[in-house]
């Protein structure tokens, strides 16, 4: 794989983690702000927010990008140009359609996820409709921003310049975070208002880190235009492209991948819809179904997606760069780039799912509270992480090989089977049914796209397939040392108390790091994996 592809995916996977460990430890002194209740109208107000800023913008970076790194690739770089100043209009126009579609929907969505007022102040003590329709009004102005937002992020990734989208989403992920929490403390500490004012507050910031990021985009701009200009000079001026051309390509490309960006969302709108009524048909309260689907849908889950920002990271990378390998017919360049996304991908992502599931405990104290049930859940859901991440790069490399079709279809596949065996696995299984329903629909998509993948990029699994065996080998040595050690340590500390459980993380990490480094530098599997960052870090160190 290209050094460029390894630097773009290192920014991107950088700038993804921060912005994704930033999403994640908000989530303590923000449930210490607002409890329970708040937490819940917080997710209630994010389910229709998420899939419509999905479907918004989870295709436009990626397709935009791929559109410009194809024809820049032919050096006709007026083509992207033209679509950069024609997009960032109708991205206005659509953002703030979206905006107003979500605001004025707003009371018929809260009646959907809010069907029956007094079952569900029953169940959550407090949460009415109306509490649920302002807080999806004040999240939805961010509609406004973020897709003319996606499209500056992805005329950068065409070019392959992957820092001013990193920092553009470190900067929006601080800004949201910091609106968030110092708004809702306003709220609750110095004017004393009440919980649904606060989560208002919390849901608005996604406005305001947006504005964030959007300006850090302005900046490069500003200074990366010479260069950009200085392109456009180089324009060979061969090809004449119509905007309605420019737009059908790109509406094609984004398609796929607004349906991936929403994968996520609809696997849980699919146990939105049956886990509750399922386990009450179990015999189940509400309040207890209610809480085991908190327990899956929002803690688990929010600690389980950290390790697929890498495939996030390597989806926005991989597209410009297998699609140009693609239109160069450069089969041996993307034969290469293949291997080494498989390969690094298990490499990284394998030992941070597996740490989740073995530290779940620990984890879960440290997050929320002492939960054995918590902890249960989450180290059967930790494994998913791998699928996720899967998925998600597999997709991406079937969009660069220009197979995109078979994406939805695949993951279209994985969620009517999700569908029809939710409700008979939650039956079976309770919780972890839900999970189990989920692998298998997450499966079925890979497993399609692997083989799509073979066929149309002649591809062979062959090297990834030995190389992986030795991934799994060391990781078994690693989570076996971090048993050992656990075990060990529950002799002097407890993961019932939050310090206690953070030292014990942190001593964990430390020998499961220290082994899985040692093991893959003595195989010199590292090397192989990343030979530009160990040169880099042989030089400095001699």
């Amino acid at each position: 794989m290209s050094s460029k592809l390894m630097r773009g995916t290192f920014i991107l996977t950088l700038g993804t983690y921060i912005s994704k460990f930033l999403g994640l430890f908000y989530v303590i002194p923000f449930f210490a702000l607002v409890g329970k209740q708040g937490v819940a109208l917080y997710q209630y107000g994010y389910v229709p927010y998420t899939i419509f800023i999905s479907i918004a913008t989870a295709g436009i970076p990626l397709a935009v990008s791929k559109f410009i790194s194809k024809y820049n690739t032919l050096e006709e770089y007026a083509v992207g140009r033209k679509l950069f100043k024609s997009g960032m209009v109708i991205m206005l126009i659509t953002g703030f359609a979206a905006f107003l579609i979500l605001y004025f929907l707003s009371p018929l969505l809260a009646d959907f996820i809010i069907p029956d007022a007094d079952e569900v102040k029953n169940a959550t003590e407090s949460v009415a409709v109306g509490d649920v329709v302002a807080v999806i009004r004040a999240v939805s102005f961010a509609l406004i921003v973020v897709p003319f937002m996606s499209l500056i992020r992805g005329f950068f990734q065409g070019h392959q310049s992957m820092g001013p989208s990193a920092v553009s989403q470190v900067v929006e992920q601080i800004v949201r975070i910091a609106f968030l929490l110092i708004g809702a403390f306003v709220v609750m500490k110095i004017i004393h208002g009440d919980i649904v004012e606060a989560v208002k507050v919390a849901t608005f910031a996604a406005f305001v880190g947006a504005i964030g990021g959007l300006l850090v985009l302005f900046w490069y701009w500003i200074k990366r235009r010479p260069y950009l200009n200085e392109l456009l000079s180089k324009d060979k001026g061969t090809v004449q492209i119509s905007l309605k051309e420019i737009y059908k390509e790109i509406f094609i490309s984004a398609i796929p991948f607004i349906i991936v960006g929403i994968a996520n969302p609809m696997f849980q709108m699919v146990d939105t819809l049956t886990f509750n009524k399922t386990m009450v048909s179990l015999g189940m309260g509400l309040n207890e179904a209610n809480d085991a689907f908190a327990t899956l849908n929002y803690n688990s889950h929010k600690l389980v997606i950290i390790p697929v920002s890498l495939a996030t990271a390597f989806s926005l990378t991989l597209v410009p760069m297998i699609t140009k390998s693609y239109v160069n017919q450069n089969i041996k360049d993307l034969k290469l780039q293949l291997n080494q996304t498989f390969q690094v991908l298990l490499y990284l992502t394998l030992p941070a799912a597996l740490g989740i599931s073995l530290l779940a405990g620990p984890l879960y104290t440290v997050f929320y509270e002492a939960d054995t049930f918590g902890a249960e859940i989450l180290a059967t859901y930790a494994p998913v992480a791998i699928l996720f991440a899967l998925f998600s790069v597999t997709a991406a490399i079937l969009q660069g090989i220009n197979e995109q079709r078979f994406t939805v279809f695949s993951l279209l596949l994985g969620l009517l089977i999700k569908l029809i065996i939710n409700i008979p696995l939650i039956e079976a299984y309770e919780t972890k049914g839900a999970i189990y329903a989920t692998i298998i629909g997450y499966l079925t998509a890979i497993i399609i796209n692997l083989f799509v993948i073979r066929y149309y990029a002649n591809y062979h699994y062959r090297l990834v397939f030995r190389r992986g065996i030795l991934i799994i080998i060391f990781n078994m040595i690693m989570v076996i040392t971090v048993f050992f050690v656990y075990k060990i340590l529950l002799l002097f500390l407890s993961p019932e108390y939050s310090i206690q459980s953070l030292i014990i993380i942190a001593i964990c990490a430390i020998f499961g790091m220290a082994v899985y480094f040692y093991l893959s530098v003595k195989s010199r599997l590292i090397y192989f994996l990343f030979p530009e960052q160990m040169s880099s870090l042989k030089r400095r160190l001699s």
